[in-house]
């Protein structure tokens, strides 16, 4: 597979994520659409590392990686916290912070 063909997969995979952003109202959808976005970042970092013949973008795809995972963490406590008190994890109903 050239370096295109692994550009358009990870262009696909980022357009299924920025959509199912942009569409979802429950928020475990959403982090799981921001989940596909970061996926194709990846995708791009380790096409150029292995096209370029380099392993920094190996070792940034590893840092994103760990960096995901923390995030999916803090998201899902999140998440889970705000169910705890609304009962829902619809993005419209949740103002909890609105003044």
């Amino acid at each position: 597979m050239s370096l295109y063909g692994y550009l358009t997969l990870a262009a696909l995979v980022f357009a299924i994520g920025l959509f199912g952003v942009l569409t979802r109202r429950n928020a475990i959808g959403i982090l799981l659409g921001i989940e596909l976005m970061l996926n194709a970042v990846n995708i791009n970092l380790v096409a150029f590392a292995r096209f370029r013949a380099d392993v920094a973008g190996l070792v940034f795809t590893l840092f994103t990686i760990s960096i995901t995972v923390a995030e999916v963490a803090v998201g899902l406590a999140i998440v889970i916290a705000i169910f705890r008190v609304r009962r829902t994890v619809e993005a419209d109903r949740l103002d909890l912070l609105r003044g």
